[in-house]
């Protein structure tokens, strides 16, 4: 059954004033940040145990509102519905350019970063803001699974009118009953993440006619694929 175009036009004020959520939210947090550095700073320069108490106290609160702003942020990215800057694009480009971004906090996570490009373009129509996002995620996810270190591949490649993008790690896996729910929103199994890493990359793959899988099994890593249409 087709909506009604008033149940239309509902649901897309509802989509802009959740898109407005962040900004507003913001605002105010960023007040109560400046407040309680200022107080910090008053309690820093008083040394009895009473305010040393009471500045851990704060210190406490300023993390939650450094959390809660980082959460903000990447909702900010998950609810983007702006318009596609598309553009035709060689993807050897950005993970080039991706993996000598990342290759420094790999190394300090001990985590061997490697990529495997073939030698002719893989040229597509994308939003490459977008689609570095959306890879950055994963990269940083596989990373993050690697707790005592280990590699990380990320394969480029072409096939049947695809691009194909891999992103290869030898992490602890995932249980198959976690597949489909780690890409809802705010589920996370790393501590202090928001939840939305995976979810906005799959989000805006999909939004370049592409998709997102993955295969893994516990104890052997955990393998994620994107595909888009060749340009």
């Amino acid at each position: 059954m087709s909506q009604h175009p008033q149940q239309t036009e509902d649901l897309l004020e509802l989509v802009r004033s959740i898109g407005n959520l962040p900004h507003e939210i913001n605002n105010p947090l960023s007040i109560i940040k400046l407040n309680l550095e200022l107080l910090a700073e008053d309690f820093a320069d008083i040394d009895d145990d009473r305010c040393r108490r009471n500045l851990n106290r704060l210190q406490r609160v300023q993390d939650e509102v450094r959390r809660l702003q980082d959460f903000l942020k990447e909702f900010r990215k998950y609810v983007g519905s702006g318009e596609l800057q598309l553009s035709e694009l060689d993807l050897r480009l950005i993970v080039e350019e991706l993996t000598d971004f990342y290759r420094p906090q790999a190394e300090n996570r001990h985590v061997v970063l490697r990529s495997a490009l073939p030698d002719t373009s893989v040229s597509c129509r994308i939003d490459a803001g977008l689609i570095k996002q959306a890879i950055l995620n994963l990269i940083i996810n596989a990373a993050q699974a690697m707790s005592e270190g280990g590699e990380l591949l990320l394969r480029l490649s072409a096939d049947a009118g695809q691009a194909v993008f891999e992103v290869i790690d030898t992490g602890p896996g995932i249980k198959p009953e976690l597949r489909e729910k780690i890409f809802e929103p705010y589920y996370s199994t790393t501590k202090g993440g928001t939840g939305l890493g995976l979810p906005t990359a799959r989000r805006i793959i999909r939004r370049h006619d592409g998709d997102i899988t993955l295969d893994s099994e516990p104890g052997k890593g955990t393998r994620f694929v994107i595909t888009l249409p060749l340009a």
